[in-house]
């Protein structure tokens, strides 16, 4: 295995996710589109490189050399920085200035880097200060609660806070949908008809573009994974 990622949940209103990982050799793989951003540090061979990564809207290559070590912070859709909208930021990775080895930039103040297992106490802190917020329409909308919103002013709220619109998540989520069916054995034509697709040739191009494979490429997929995901004891 060349990359080896250990991943947890977290109770934190404003963190989907929190991974850690180590590169033992240099390696690629397809990697798969990405409705929440990230805040990634890494070190490698000595340098510290903080990182904003937006959304990402379609599936793409991920390359890594030897010797890193990387923290990735996955936030919340709904979570995001107002000085640093999500729209902004979509498809790119934006470096951090660096304060110290062990520190970068933001907002005018120098933050200490993170680890693991402060990362709630991290992003609490941006919480209290403001530089981190949350707008609940996010949610409510995605979980189909009423709302009374202009769909001129629901467009702009969810663009600033996720970069992306509200079918464009739903689009992402439905292929993710379709890919775990396809994983568990279920038919192409049946994923089809389960998740409402207009037929398979409309399944693959959402396929292609979300995840990075056609349907036929999920179902034979069966070369070991290149990622070693490991869950803490």
């Amino acid at each position: 295995m060349s990359l080896l990622v250990e991943e947890r949940l977290s109770d934190s209103p404003y963190i989907e996710a929190v991974m850690h990982g180590h590169t033992v050799g240099a390696g690629s793989t397809i990697r798969p589109a990405e409705s929440h951003w990230h805040m990634v540090f890494m070190r490698e061979h000595g340098n510290f490189h903080p990182l904003v990564v937006g959304a990402l809207t379609s599936s793409g290559v991920v390359a890594w050399g030897e010797g890193a070590e990387i923290l990735w912070i996955k936030f919340k859709l709904g979570a995001f920085m107002p000085h640093l909208p999500a729209n902004a930021f979509v498809d790119v990775e934006t470096p951090l200035p660096g304060a110290t080895r062990q520190s970068f930039w933001l907002k005018s103040a120098a933050w200490q880097c993170p680890d693991f297992d402060n990362v709630e106490t991290f992003v609490n802190r941006l919480a209290r200060e403001e530089i981190l917020v949350r707008d609940p329409l996010v949610n409510a909308v995605l979980q189909e609660q009423p709302h009374d919103m202009a769909p001129r002013t629901l467009r702009h709220r969810f663009l600033r806070a996720t970069g992306l619109t509200h079918c464009h998540i739903r689009q992402f989520e439905r292929a993710q949908q379709a890919a775990a069916l396809l994983r568990q054995g279920i038919s192409i034509l049946d994923t089809v008809y389960e998740l409402g697709y207009f037929d398979q040739p409309h399944l693959t191009r959402s396929l292609k573009q979300f995840v990075g494979y056609t349907p036929a490429q999920i179902l034979g997929l069966t070369a070991a994974p290149i990622t070693e995901m490991s869950q803490p004891s």
